[in-house]
């Protein structure tokens, strides 16, 4: 069977990797064009890109595949570059691109979508952060046939995952890689041998994992400090929930809620009870949360001992939002 591959992250480069040592035929990968990165944002190829071109597989990049879209001459050329590769199935992962009727329809056994949700529940662009966010006690990967919905395909393989009290959107994203690429191998292995069936998205339970804006990530004292606990793993590694101090701002890296008492005059939102080797005691709306992991502007991500070294930050101090 021949596979056609479109995606762009490590996310989709670790599907990419599952297939080719599962020995399927490659012919083509798609990805998004190179982009500035870094410190000297010099152009930077994905790790798809990467991948592909260590084993040696012809690369497309368009800027979009709309044949009557504002780059016409990328969305032809990409159509030649697929008719050419003769794919029997084209892999999406985490492709960043959205796909015509024409690219859904072309290869002999369509488009299958690595999807890291559990279906319908968290559609759209961000399903790992938002799963952690709400304090889902699971997620999944669920393997789709696309179709010209945002993630409303039938679904062909779903399997479950755990998510950690303690999974951060990284923990939780490495682990969700690994069982994508496992469950896309056995989709493909199945539909090559004619027992891949398909089931409808149940029309209850549907959620939309909006885009992750960069807003969301200033801590809200006044909310309570479950909800500030989720969103600091939900939002690690991108794009770091953020507080500030003394007009600095400080990215918190890890916390954990603790008790459940309410802020008060004596002790409003925001306020610093403590401040030593086991955290940073900060009180929210209701209980308080523990900061274990700090980073200053332009300092480094530090556990909160050694942060506190060359920090005073200290008991009777306040926390509080900075302007977006």
């Amino acid at each position: 069977m021949k596979v056609a591959f479109a995606g762009t992250p490590e996310f989709a480069a670790v599907a990419l990797q599952a297939l080719l040592a599962a020995g399927f035929e490659v012919p083509l990968v798609l990805t998004q064009p190179d982009r500035p990165a870094g410190r000297g944002m010099k152009l930077q190829a994905s790790p798809v890109k990467q991948l592909a071109l260590k084993h040696g597989i012809p690369v497309a990049q368009p800027m979009s595949l709309k044949l009557d879209g504002k780059y016409p001459e990328d969305a032809a050329a990409a159509r030649a570059a697929l008719l050419e590769a003769g794919a029997d199935v084209l892999v999406v992962a985490a492709y960043g691109l959205i796909l015509p009727q024409w690219t859904l329809e072309l290869p002999r056994l369509g488009c299958l979508n690595i999807h890291a949700s559990l279906l319908p529940r968290w559609r759209g662009a961000a399903p790992i952060h938002r799963a952690i966010e709400a304090g889902d006690a699971e997620t999944g990967i669920t393997i789709m046939q696309m179709d010209q919905g945002l993630d409303t395909g039938d679904m062909l393989l779903v399997e479950k995952l755990v998510i950690r009290p303690d999974d951060s959107t990284g923990t939780l994203h490495d682990r969700l890689a690994g069982l994508g690429g496992r469950l896309i191998v056995e989709a493909l292995e199945l539909a090559a041998c004619g027992g891949l069936s398909a089931t409808p998205q149940p029309a209850a339970g549907v959620n939309y994992a909006h885009k992750i804006e960069k807003a969301e990530a200033l801590l809200d004292w006044s909310l309570d400090a479950q909800t500030l606990a989720r969103r600091v793993r939900a939002f690690n590694p991108f794009p770091g929930a953020v507080t500030s101090w003394q007009g600095e701002s400080l990215k918190v890296w890890a916390a954990v809620a603790e008790g459940e008492q309410p802020a008060s005059a004596d002790c409003p939102v925001g306020s610093v009870r403590s401040a030593d080797a086991d955290g940073v005691l900060v009180q929210a709306g209701i209980g308080l949360l523990r900061l274990t992991e700090l980073q200053r502007a332009g300092g480094k991500r530090l556990p909160v001992a050694d942060f506190l070294r060359g920090v005073a930050l200290a008991a009777g101090d306040r926390l509080g939002q900075l302007p977006v």
